[in-house]
Order: C-alpha cells, then structure tokens, then sequence
C-alpha cells in the first residue's frame, strides 16, 4: 500500500503537471543514493528532514528586519513561512511541482545568521567572505545531523542556493521561489514597519499605491495575479519557460524596493541597531579566535573537520538573536556570586 502512494504521486504530477513542472521522478538525485521512501516523493522527504532539522527551529529566534523583538512583527522562520505560502498558491496555479517549491520555500534562509543581515554584513566583512545562500547549503550538505547533513536532491540544494544573488535556478520551482521571496519581503516589511512606527500608510510614495493598494493582503494579491497571468501569457505566446511579471509590476516592484532601503533598511532606527549588532557579532567572533577551546566545548559538530575559523562562522551563524545576546552578557558582565 505504502509503495502505491508513492507512484500514486508519481503518477498525478505526470498527467497533471505542466510540462515545464520538475517531475519528482525525474529528480537528479542525492549525493548519497538512498532507498526510495514507500508513502512520500523525493522532494516531500526533503520538505520533511528540512522541517524537522536544528537549524529550521532556529529561524524562529532570527532577525527579519527589527531586532527588538515584538510578537507582532515577522521572525525569519514567519517569513520562510510566508514565502512557502506565497510560493505554493503561484505553483498550483502554474501547475508546477509544489512539494519542491515548498522544500526549496523552507530551507532557502536556513544560513541567515543572528540579527538578519546586519549578522551576514558582518561576517563576510571580518571573515573573508559570508553569504547565507551559501550556508544554507552548507547546513543542508554538511553541518545538519551531527556533520552529515541533509543529503537533500539536486533541485532542492540548486534552489536554495540561488534564491537569491546572480545565479539562475534550473527549475521553474526555483525560480519562482526566487521571486516570491523578494515580494514576500518587500511586503511584510511594509506591514512591518507601520506596526513599528517607523512608516505611516501616507508616506508610501502614490506610485506605488496606486498599483498596490493599501493594504498588505491586497499587495501580496496584487503580486500573485500579476505573475501567474503573465507567465501563463507568456509561455502560451512561446516565450521562454520562466516566471514573468508584466512591466508595470515590475518596476513598482522595484521603486518599492529603493523606497524601503531608502526610509526603512537603511533608515535611523534599523542603522543604530546594527550598530549594536555589529559588535556583538564582531566581539563573538575575535573572542572565540583568541579562545578557542570556548567554541570548541559549545560547538563540536564539526570543529575537528575544518579551520578554526569556519568553525567560528558556522557556529555563530547559527546563533539566534537571544543566543548571540546572551554569550556576549555571559563573557562581558560579570556575575555576582552570593554565598
């Protein structure tokens, strides 16, 4: 029975999916060959070890955008939940395979460090180089299960790595991830930053409301729509398989981009605190390199495999805003003993 549900999915995506759909199928494969599990896909296993792994809890105590917590605004693990979200209803609308979307949606910001990326501007600055695609790989082939990874498809790993930067996903699903996530941000952040007083509704430029709307729900729609009919037109009219937005979405896309560098990211409140996490993160980092037998008690997955210094990155990338906080209390305010 167990067997039969397998091929039953096996089956559906290739009489219903779109032609221009990753067939699980068809998947590439793991670096590690492994027995085909009975009741799921290759890429439903993948959304579950993800799901189930260290590093995904994690994500609930990272950074988004404000580092002062509120139980209002999105944590990284919100986000990643957003775009899976997002990235799933565009997917069954396109007819494209959603278990993978869905897997490369919730591993794609596993690699994002303490305080968002103010934690990643840091690190590539003081450690030679730091991108969190590139660690979220890293935690899915090799940090993850005590050094042995997640062993996940070739699909799953391409997507996750190029969610974002130049690199072009090989999938459809991936790229649809990849865009899904810069909306699902941009989004949010604005919901976000109203809720922190750092925005009011009137200061978003016309342009963009104009377009948009104003409200959140009505943005993310708006967005989705927009992409799943043009793509459709697109592909219909003998474009090039991808995922396409009508040049009006986007370039609001990207005037609201620059607007929420320009009053937000880059605004007073998100600069004062980064200063603050930049020398927390920096303090942690020069800390741990003078002593390494500190990280060498808290973080021994994989300390005696590499450099001290990818031990060093890897573990406080792996820290959560409290973590980070309270290593550095620990270190540099002494604890008065009472006897």
């Amino acid at each position: 029975m167990g067997e039969k549900l397998r091929e039953y999915t096996e089956d559906f995506e290739e009489t219903y999916l779109s032609s221009f759909a990753q067939l699980s199928k068809n998947t590439r494969g793991r670096n590690l060959k492994e027995e085909e599990c009975d009741v799921r896909s290759p890429y439903q296993r993948d959304r579950d070890r993800i799901i189930h792994c260290e590093s995904f809890r994690k994500l609930k105590g990272k950074t988004q955008v404000f580092i002062v917590q509120n139980d209002n605004f999105r944590t990284r693990l919100t986000h990643t939940l957003e775009v899976s979200q997002i990235a799933r209803t565009i997917a069954r609308a396109l007819k494209l395979n959603e278990d993978l979307v869905e897997a490369i949606a919730l591993g794609h910001d596993l690699g994002h460090t303490c305080f968002g990326h103010s934690g990643e501007e840091v690190l590539n600055r003081i450690a030679g180089s730091f991108k969190h695609n590139e660690q979220s790989l890293r935690i899915v082939e090799k940090l993850e299960r005590d050094g042995k990874g997640l062993n996940l498809t070739f699909e799953v790993r391409d997507g996750i790595l190029h969610h974002t930067g130049e690199g072009i996903p090989v999938t459809m699903e991936g790229k649809l991830v990849k865009l899904v996530d810069r909306i699902t941000y941009l989004c949010h952040d604005i919901q976000d930053s109203i809720g922190a007083g750092i925005l009011k509704k009137e200061d978003i430029p016309h342009s963009i409301v104009n377009v948009l709307g104003h409200a959140h729900s009505g943005r993310v729609n708006t967005f989705v729509k927009d992409i799943i009919e043009e793509t459709t037109r697109q592909i219909s009219a003998g474009s090039p398989p991808n995922i396409y937005q009508t040049e009006t979405l986007e370039k609001t896309m990207l005037q609201l981009r620059s607007f929420m560098f320009e009053t937000v990211y880059n605004g007073e409140l998100c600069l004062r605190e980064k200063e603050k996490a930049t020398y927390i993160v920096e303090f942690l980092f020069h800390y741990f390199m003078e002593k390494p037998e500190k990280v060498v008690a808290i973080y021994d997955k994989t300390i005696t495999q590499e450099d001290l210094r990818q031990n060093i990155v890897d573990y406080i990338a792996s820290c959560t805003d409290y973590d980070a906080i309270k290593l550095f209390q620990t270190m540099v305010i002494p604890s008065p003993k009472y006897f």
